[in-house]
């Protein structure tokens, strides 16, 4: 089933979003989109420009299988009814009847329409206060998440730096974006 184009928000909406974001980053970004009728994707490419950078959607199985060697990680869902989160390693994928299947090994699991992904954003903000969070997020047609990666945390519920070395460098990567430093 093809994903419509999401209609472009109008530039009062844009401006009022980019305002707020520059001001304050850390909230939830599924509820900022829900109270201003507009997409994840319009809400997140509002956010400053050193939070977030984008790559296109061709390099999602590039972005999975790096992510496949960073060790644990949070995969997240995100619907209007649940919030699903899962830890552990993300399995290396391959492609099989039309999914992107993801292999045993792991409490992470599944099939994925990989192939829908139009856009692969990379998010590195606070949230919840001042804590540093940093997430790959594979967006549809739509302009929604079909799912977040999270950079792992330690027992102190800060970022794992190996982990933030490799978000950084496959940013890069895929962006063409300057890593930023921690």
């Amino acid at each position: 089933m093809p994903h419509s184009t999401p209609t472009a928000p109008p530039l009062d909406t844009l401006a009022a979003l980019r305002e707020r974001l520059a001001a304050a980053p850390n909230g939830v970004l599924e509820a900022v989109a829900a109270e201003t009728g507009v997409s994840l994707l319009a809400v997140t490419e509002c956010l400053p420009d050193g939070l977030r950078a984008f790559a296109p959607g061709e390099t999602a199985e590039a972005a999975m299988l790096d992510m496949a060697e960073w060790g644990t990680v949070t995969v997240l869902v995100h619907s209007a009814d649940l919030v699903l989160e899962c830890k552990g390693p993300l399995p290396r994928g391959q492609f099989g009847r039309g999914f992107y299947n993801l292999a045993g090994g792991s409490p992470i699991g599944g099939h994925i329409r990989l192939d829908r992904c139009r856009t692969v954003g990379f998010v590195r903000r606070p949230f919840m206060g001042s804590a540093d969070s940093a997430s790959v997020v594979f967006f549809n047609g739509d302009g929604e998440a079909m799912f977040k990666v999270f950079v792992g945390r330690d027992d102190a519920r800060q970022l794992l730096p190996d982990q933030v070395e490799r978000f950084e460098a496959l940013k890069a990567r895929l962006c063409g974006a300057t890593p930023r430093t921690a």
